[in-house]
């Protein structure tokens, strides 16, 4: 499971990568791991519905501070929320459409790519889990699918939220050698470039689909996190 992350330094590259206005005043750190701020990028013309919905209306996009770690609509409280969001930052995209946590915002249409630097895995080949930073080889920001959900509450307090969304990656070059040993491993659905607006604009849930692939391997590269060294 992806839940960690670097956002983007400096803020020059939301506009430059993703053609979108850079943040301004956040809470949002250089790190985001479950409950915590982030930034995502959604179609702000987007409709809600999917049967109203088309693939080829404008793409406005808008830059967006959510909390890491989605909350479905029909969570009670707040504090509730706060339970279920720790687990909610990834949704594997082969459920996601039948998943009662991610099928509202699926079948909603309601995408978004959430702009990193890198990623976190555990590499366990050691016996151990040694923390890694996998980016791109070009060192150029990467856009990974994800989906956002308002929820508001009884007392009218709202919470905007994200997750991050995975594919199989048990074949994957790279990404077959992260996470729990004996588990199906998983990586984040890393977009290509040139589909940013096809896939904030994909309404419909087969057409979303076809974003849903493995990352070229050669395209990323991984390197253990160097541990701090403690203070005397």
């Amino acid at each position: 499971m992806s839940s960690q992350y670097e956002c983007l330094r400096p803020d020059t590259l939301y506009r430059d990568a993703f053609d979108v206005d850079p943040p301004g005043a956040t809470a949002v750190g250089r790190d985001v791991w479950p409950r915590r701020p982030g930034l995502f990028i959604r179609n702000r013309s987007a409709l809600p519905a999917v049967e109203e919905a088309t693939d080829t209306g404008p793409v406005e996009r808008e830059l967006v501070e959510g909390q890491f770690g989605l909350v479905p609509p029909w969570v009670k409280s707040a504090s509730d929320a706060k339970l279920r969001s720790t687990k909610l930052v990834n949704a594997r995209s082969e459920t996601a459409s039948t998943s009662n946590n991610f099928r509202g915002a699926w079948l909603g249409g309601q995408r978004c790519i959430v702009p990193m630097s890198a990623f976190r895995e555990d590499d366990f080949r050691s016996g151990k889990a040694v923390p890694t930073r996998i980016a791109r080889v070009d060192g150029k920001p990467m856009g990974v699918a994800g989906l956002w959900e308002r929820w508001v509450g009884a007392d009218g307090e709202v919470i905007v939220s994200f997750c991050l969304l995975t594919v199989n990656a048990n074949s994957h070059a790279l990404m077959h050698r992260y996470q729990q040993p004996g588990s199906e491993k998983r990586m984040l659905a890393i977009l290509n470039e040139g589909s940013y607006g096809a896939w904030l604009n994909a309404a419909h849930p087969e057409k979303a689909r076809e974003f849903m692939r493995a990352y070229p391997a050669q395209a990323l590269t991984a390197n253990p996190i160097e541990k701090k060294p403690s203070q005397a």
